[in-house]
């Protein structure tokens, strides 16, 4: 355990180093090396999240650990210190001139997927929870998501196979999670999550 955290240690320094893509707004956002058997994967942090220096930081951080405090009676604090948590970019994208955070192109997707696979050889997850269709659509093929959240998939990344329990993006321009079916498969999922053997920590 202490050679994965010194691997993951080195990790997200040279993670935090990292400026290869020039369209992408500096600092990469991580929350440091918490040594963990779940990771939970974003799409990309927002304009606050660099400067606050943690993922999820804003309000669609208080929805997505109020879900988890909810479903399993954990709070943000004890979230963010038992599981890693990473994205699909590390850095903010930029905004879209028609409204939003620009979505990152296929070739910076591809470049951050290095940290990903990396984190995954080091940590070798049994859980894996991507939040949101960028993060999802990184490890199965994504359909509807009435068709995939609620479900528990194996999956095999980078040769090492793990559960992976999808969740909706917390984001308030969503209303998916809001209404049905999706506020159902929402809990159905969560109740999956707070369940599986990796939620030990919770004891």
């Amino acid at each position: 355990m202490q050679d994965t955290h010194s691997d993951l240690a080195r990790h997200v320094q040279r993670l935090l180093r990292c400026r290869k893509c020039p369209k992408m707004y500096p600092l990469p956002v991580s929350q440091g090396a918490v040594t963990s058997k779940i990771i939970l994967v974003g799409q990309a942090p927002g304009d606050k999240e660099p400067k606050l220096g943690r993922p999820f930081a804003w309000t669609a951080g208080k929805t997505l650990f109020g879900w988890f405090k909810e479903a399993a009676g954990i709070d943000e604090q004890r979230f963010r210190s038992s599981v890693y948590m990473a994205a699909v970019c590390r850095c903010f994208p930029g905004k879209n001139p028609a409204g939003g955070d620009r979505v990152p192109s296929p070739a910076e997707i591809a470049s951050c997927s290095v940290w990903l696979k990396s984190e995954v050889e080091i940590l070798k997850p049994t859980l894996v929870i991507p939040v949101g269709k960028l993060a999802i659509s990184q490890f199965i093929p994504l359909g509807k998501l009435d068709q995939i959240i609620g479900r528990k998939f194996k999956v095999n990344y980078g040769w090492h196979l793990f559960d992976l329990i999808p969740l909706p993006h917390p984001s308030g321009a969503s209303p998916w999670h809001r209404k049905e079916p999706g506020k159902s498969l929402l809990k159905k999922a969560l109740r999956q999550i707070a369940r599986h053997r990796a939620f030990n920590f919770k004891k």
